[in-house]
């Protein structure tokens, strides 16, 4: 089963793996938070795995409700868990945290790797923070295993344009429909960031389902640091497209972290999980995939 399968991770998901069912298949505007209902639905399908991807992710929303997003993220946690366990389940649950939680991490003590103490700097990656806390718990008490994954920024076709490289991508895509001038807007993109393509991410995760230990934490990343301008240039380099970039102060994010880079060798060496997808391909794939959309709805 997997949870927050209306979301980008979730959708491909579903779309990859056979057998899998999303919490929505079940019931109509399904809530983490209701008990009952999950209860319902796990009782329906009776999963032997879980990918918990149920979240309000996008950190803006979580300054602006600090309130629901802790309930959605650690209290839908906690619902979705004793659900599991009233309705007899023994299998595994995977929880996706995030690599936000270890907040501003020093060049020196980079690549991040698990052992990082953990100082989340916004109201999402606390309540991940304390979902992780609630998992571990689970994990030594509860009658199923729990792992916890931390992923890194990850991209692909289908990312909502909230998240910058996808809106890049869809920028880019409308300059080149002639539906915008030539005029790339972006905040901040001279600091460094690890992503992961989606298809490897997912990789990790079936991996980690399979092959991660009990109540452990795994970083999904690919330890490669790349600087966002450098994506911005690539991108308009692969979609053969000319465009002044321009800053936009509304962009700017408060506080942002400069550099970042993972390090995923407990991931590889428990579940022998390398990265695959090069980024070319990946950018390739979400700049199509907004020329599609553009394509359609005009």
């Amino acid at each position: 089963m997997v949870t927050g399968d209306q979301g980008f991770v979730g959708g491909h998901a579903l779309a990859s793996w056979s057998g899998a069912r999303g919490l929505s298949t079940f019931a109509s505007g399904a809530d983490i938070c209701n008990k009952a209902g999950l209860i319902e639905c796990l009782l329906d399908y009776r999963p032997r795995v879980v990918l918990h991807l149920a979240a309000i992710s996008f950190v803006p929303d979580s300054f602006r409700s600090p309130e629901t997003t802790f309930n959605v993220n650690f209290m839908g946690t906690l619902r979705l868990l004793e659900a599991l366990a009233e309705t007899g389940f023994t299998g595994r649950v995977l929880f996706i945290g995030t690599g936000d939680a270890y907040g501003l991490v020093p060049i020196e003590a980079q690549p991040i790797c698990e052992a990082q103490p953990l100082r989340p700097r916004n109201p999402y990656a606390v309540s991940k923070v304390a979902a992780e806390a609630l998992c571990y718990q689970w994990s030594q008490t509860g009658p199923f295993e729990v792992v916890i994954a931390r992923p890194f920024n990850h991209i692909g076709a289908g990312q909502a344009p909230t998240f910058a490289i996808s809106d890049f991508a869809r920028q880019i895509a409308e300059i080149s429909a002639g539906l915008r001038p030539p005029v790339l807007a972006v905040g901040n993109i001279d600091v460094t960031r690890d992503f992961t393509d989606v298809k490897d991410v997912l990789k990790a995760y079936e991996l980690l389902l399979s092959k991660g230990l009990n109540g452990e934490v795994y970083n999904v990343c690919s330890g490669v640091e790349r600087s966002v301008r450098s994506l911005v240039e690539r991108l308009l380099e692969l979609a053969g497209v000319e465009a002044e970039i321009q800053n936009d102060p509304a962009r700017f994010r408060p506080s942002d972290q400069p550099r970042v880079c993972g390090d995923h060798a407990k991931l590889s060496k428990d579940t022998g999980w390398q990265p695959e997808v090069s980024m070319d391909e990946t950018l390739l794939n979400l700049y199509r995939y907004w020329k599609n959309e553009i394509g359609n709805s005009t």
